[in-house]
């Protein structure tokens, strides 16, 4: 009777082992599905956002957002104005556009994203280098002149870290900045204060410009590197000419492979793209404050041929990747016709340049 007892407890016992094992093998399950589940969720989300994100910002009218914030602070539209305001809404868009302002993101989806990040850097540097051509030009009378102590504030600050996360964070830099600009052109607008000027000349638009066509000169040169190309060494060249017994090494090095790499090639596209939309709006704004010069010098059709140009190079991408073809391969090769606009829009600014100086 015992025996029995025990066997039936034992039995029992083991049901019940047996059924914990059950539970939890299937609790378990259920925990790896709901896991795999929220992850799946997660990235589906992200994917979405980020994408959304990489969204390029569009075009807006410099004349008619100029009238609308002169119009709201009652301020009038003075001899640099729409520069100034373009400016400003340029690197306010770095900050507010969708996403607001990657390049220093350490979560995802904005750590994962290079395509946005690279367009931003692209605004960024012309950015930057409107700043200076107003700290050490626009706003100055002549070499000895003092500088603007609102503008030297503002370009410094434009030149932080771009990728600075905290302590301080690149945003709260570059909003400084904005409102240096801010008291700048409120001074500029006040028709009591002569002493802050913005100075529209010939020489300082040249100025800025050949900054501009040093730019644009890279970027060609990256952009047409995708495909990779072999340009000669001047400083073999220059041994070679100056050999003292006249003879030609037969092995002489004057050729070197200059290449993109692979995984940057978009990276130098969409820098182009940011740098392209940022300065068409800015020779827009020059063609407002500078309308005078550019008339005398009789330059308008140039300035006009330049936008077009950079406008040319934002047009929509429909890959779904930057492609990297040969030349003449079957693939296209975005890099290479990105490069022909801004080799064309460099052209027509070296001709600007031209007529400024000699018009």
């Amino acid at each position: 009777m015992l025996n029995w007892k025990k066997r039936s407890r034992d039995a029992r016992d083991q049901v019940n082992d047996s059924v914990d094992d059950v539970k939890s093998y299937f609790g378990g399950i259920w925990f790896s599905r709901t896991i795999l589940t929220v992850l799946a969720v997660y990235l589906l989300v992200t994917i979405v956002i980020g994408w959304y994100w990489s969204q390029e910002p569009e075009f807006f009218s410099v004349e008619e957002y100029a009238q609308q914030t002169a119009e709201k602070t009652q301020q009038p539209l003075v001899t640099g104005y729409t520069t100034v305001v373009t400016l400003k809404e340029v690197a306010s868009t770095l900050l507010d556009k969708p996403g607001g302002y990657l390049s220093n993101d350490i979560a995802p989806p904005g750590i994962w994203l290079d395509n946005m990040p690279s367009w931003e850097y692209g605004v960024l540097v012309q950015v930057r280098d409107l700043s200076r051509a107003l700290r050490k030009d626009f706003a100055r009378s002549q070499s000895q002149s003092s500088e603007d102590a609102d503008l030297a504030k503002a370009e410094p600050r434009f030149n932080f870290d771009n990728k600075s996360w905290m302590l301080p964070a690149t945003e709260d830099e570059y909003r400084s900045a904005i409102k240096s600009l801010d008291r700048y052109l409120a001074r500029l607008s006040d028709p009591d204060l002569t002493n802050t000027q913005f100075y529209a000349r010939a020489d300082n638009l040249n100025n800025w410009l050949g900054d501009v066509a040093t730019r644009l000169g890279s970027l060609s040169q990256r952009l047409s590197a995708s495909v990779g190309k072999a340009p000669l060494n001047m400083e073999n060249i220059t041994e070679l000419s100056v050999s003292v017994d006249g003879s030609s090494p037969a092995q002489a090095n004057i050729e070197e492979v200059v290449k993109t790499p692979w995984l940057q090639i978009d990276n130098v596209f969409y820098e182009a793209r940011g740098q392209a939309w940022a300065l068409s709006h800015f020779l827009r704004a020059i063609e407002i404050d500078f309308a005078d010069v550019i008339a005398k010098k009789n330059a308008t059709v140039s300035v006009r041929q330049i936008i077009r140009e950079l406008e040319a190079a934002q047009e929509p991408l429909w890959s779904i990747m930057v492609l990297n073809g040969d030349g003449y391969g079957v693939l296209a090769n975005h890099s290479l016709v990105m490069a022909n606009y801004i080799s064309r829009a460099n052209a027509a600014i070296i001709e600007l340049r031209q007529l400024l100086t000699q018009g």
